[in-house]
Parts: C-alpha cells; sequence; structure tokens
C-alpha cells in the first residue's frame, strides 16, 4: 500500500472508535441529536473504506483499455461519499420531525456529553492530519474524507451547544431541533463534495498558481526554443496533464529540438507533483529579444 491508501485505511480505524464512542453518548443519553451525531460518523467509516478502494484503483498502472490512468477513480469516492452524506442527513431530518412532534427528556445528559467531547477531540486531530496529507499528496479521495470529518467535527461541536442548552433551559425540544439543524449543515457537506467530484471529472485546469509556475518553468529551461503557446492543463487526482506547443528554429535538427522537450519534461516532473507533459513541436522563424515567451 502507497501513503494515501494507508491513511484511508487510518481514517476507516479512527472513524469506527470515534463512531463507538458517540453511540455510547447516544446510548447513555438517548438524544436525536447525539444520535445523528453518531450516524454521520457511520457515514465517515463507509466513505473512509470507500476513499481506500478508490484508491487503491487509482494507484494502478495506465493498461491497454485506460492508457492515461485511473486517477479519476479518486472523484468517483468523492461523489458517492457526498451521496451517501446526502442520505445520512435525510434520515436525519425525519427523526427530528418526529422528535419535535413528541419531544423526550434527556437521560445522563452529562456523562453523555462528556463522552461525546472525547470523540470530537479525537475527530478533530485527525481531520487535520488527513486534510495536510491529502494537499500534500494532492489527493481528492483524502481531502473529501478530511473535509466531511471536519464537517462532522463541527457537527458535534453545534450538538454540544445545543444540549448544552437543553440543559441550561430544560426544554427537550431543543434536543430535535439541534438534529434538524445538524442535518441541513450534513446535507450542504454533501452537495458541496459531489459538487466539487463533478468538476474534476469534467477536467478542471490545475490551480491558478500552478498554471503560473508551469509556465515560469517552461520559459525558465527552455532555452533554444523561440516560443511556448497553448498551454494547456487538467487535473485528475494526483496526477496533472501538462500540453503545450513548442515553436523551435526551422532548421533546428530533430536530435536537438527532442533534447529541448527532455529538458522541460524534467523539469516540469520535478517541480510539479504528478505531471504528465505533453509537447507538440512546430517550427517557425528567429524570434527577436530575450527570454522564451509563453503565450
Amino acid at each position: 500500500m502507497n501513503r494515501t491508501q494507508k491513511a484511508a485505511l487510518a481514517s476507516a480505524g479512527v472513524g469506527l472508535a470515534v463512531t463507538g464512542l458517540k453511540f455510547l453518548a447516544w446510548w447513555l443519553t438517548g438524544s436525536l441529536a447525539l444520535w445523528s451525531d453518531a450516524l454521520e460518523s457511520i457515514i465517515n467509516v463507509v466513505a473512509a473504506c470507500g476513499a481506500f478502494a478508490a484508491l487503491h484503483v487509482a494507484g494502478r498502472p495506465a493498461d491497454a483499455e485506460h492508457p492515461y490512468g485511473h486517477h479519476k477513480a479518486e472523484f468517483f469516492s468523492a461523489v458517492i461519499e457526498g451521496i451517501l452524506i446526502a442520505v445520512a442527513a435525510l434520515l436525519i431530518l425525519r427523526e427530528a420531525y418526529f422528535g419535535i412532534l413528541e419531544p423526550k427528556p434527556l437521560d445522563a445528559p452529562v456523562l453523555g456529553l462528556a463522552v461525546n467531547a472525547v470523540a470530537t477531540v479525537i475527530n478533530g486531530v485527525w481531520a487535520v492530519a488527513l486534510l495536510r496529507w491529502g494537499r500534500a499528496w494532492r489527493s481528492p479521495a483524502l481531502v473529501a474524507d478530511a473535509r466531511h470529518v471536519l464537517a462532522d467535527v463541527v457537527t458535534s461541536i453545534g450538538v454540544l451547544a445545543g444540549l448544552g442548552a437543553v440543559l441550561a433551559t430544560g426544554y427537550p425540544i431543543l434536543d430535535p431541533i439541534v438534529a434538524g439543524l445538524v442535518a441541513l449543515n450534513i446535507l450542504w457537506s454533501g452537495w458541496t463534495m459531489v459538487r466539487e467530484s463533478i468538476d474534476g471529472l469534467m477536467d478542471r485546469a490545475a490551480p491558478p498558481e500552478m498554471v503560473t509556475e508551469i509556465r515560469a518553468l517552461i520559459s525558465r529551461h527552455g532555452a533554444g526554443a523561440l516560443e511556448a503557446h497553448d498551454v494547456r492543463t487538467r487535473s485528475a487526482g494526483q496526477a496533472t496533464f501538462i500540453d503545450f506547443h513548442l515553436v523551435v528554429p526551422g532548421e533546428m535538427s530533430v536530435r536537438e529540438a527532442h533534447a529541448i522537450c527532455d529538458r522541460l519534461e524534467a523539469a516540469l516532473e520535478a517541480d510539479i507533483p504528478g505531471a504528465v507533459v505533453t509537447i507538440h513541436v512546430e517550427p517557425g522563424e528567429e524570434a527577436k529579444g530575450f527570454g522564451l515567451p509563453v503565450i
């Protein structure tokens, strides 16, 4: 397993532990808000398992049927996770509705809140670590998983605050109301994940700062060429596909032009993680001025 797969597998383990604590908190109190929080954590575990499977597929090398690799499998994982989150939110909304019609007092609320708080701290630490790794390793599946865990942390904080209000006011109806608010937050989180993942499946360009770096690298390492134009990028999981046209003097030999391309590919692959470079060479007249214009 590579590092992203190990992180996804560890995320499933952490999710199981946190889910167990949250269901214990619900069992102690009978709170709908704590039940909704625990249900979201179950989705965390399922999503982490899905991310692990997607990363396994995405790590496969290119083959005859998939000559560009399997990188987009990570986006499918994030889409499925978003849909699961939405389903969980709808289930919670249903229970919150019936809870508002018949509110019930809480049992052992202080102990239940303490158990849930411990689970929230564990989740928060793990979410920060997972998000840092996902961004550093440019893994959409890990980033989606981290955002879901972060959403779970925010949800748990809201639940703790809401149940604190129940204890302070003595109004049990606040419990299902908090559960409904949790469901709406989960629904928004799921929609955001699905939207961003579909954007990735539609071959979204690399981030603007990365495109600027790519253009600077082409200009810096393209000595001997006249200009580069039609620079295009697209992101697919941990891979960034880069293609552009490189104009060289018409009298330049194929060997010399190929050497420039090799130098550019090496520079881009060294500075841009997961870069897959395609260069189209075309002849041109000698350019005036200095440097390599990138247009």
